[in-house]
């Protein structure tokens, strides 16, 4: 079933044919009422399927949960995702909150005079081809955000988050809270 956001429409999996719903989301980008369409929690063989779709290919994002504790979708959906240019809407980017009181995320924060948050979502937007959505409901947590985007982690700071949240070895199922 789709869901919306303020700037278009993001589909999911559902009894809803995937063509019928790519003509509709076509027909409402036509018509002006969307800019843009995209797919939520789907995986490798969903994209394959959906791209092969007449719309398929104007797909602006899909977004999926990815964060420094799930990161299976760099064992195959964020690279066929980079090799046809789509790219990752990583949700909960902070894992809820549960990231926060992590060992070597509040080390790194305190060297930099940062908050945890501020060093895992600086991790997300580090990826190239991913964006995030971390939830906000105060103006200071918009604010620390924001200043997110200007933090460049270091090979070192990249390398302990490594260790502590190692990428896939194989392929894991797709993830969603």
């Amino acid at each position: 079933m789709p869901h919306s956001n303020s700037r278009g429409l993001f589909l999911t999996i559902g009894s809803i044919p995937l063509a019928e719903t790519l003509e509709a989301f076509q027909t409402l980008q036509q018509a002006g009422k969307i800019r843009s369409y995209g797919v939520s929690n789907f995986d490798v063989e969903d994209m394959e399927e959906v791209s092969q779709l007449k719309g398929g290919n104007a797909m602006a994002t899909n977004q999926v949960l990815y964060n420094l504790m799930r990161r299976g979708i760099e064992w195959n959906l964020l690279p066929w995702c980079r090799e046809n240019h789509i790219p990752i809407m990583a949700y909960s980017p902070i894992e809820q909150g549960r990231l926060l009181n992590d060992q070597t995320l509040t080390a790194i924060a305190r060297q930099r005079g940062v908050t945890s948050a501020q060093i895992a979502l600086a991790w997300v937007l580090h990826q190239e081809n991913v964006i995030a959505i971390p939830k906000s409901s105060r103006i200071d947590h918009i604010e620390q955000n924001y200043a997110a985007l200007n933090l460049k982690l270091s090979a070192d700071e990249l390398a302990s988050l490594d260790a502590a949240f190692p990428p896939p070895t194989n392929p894991v199922p797709l993830e969603m809270l």
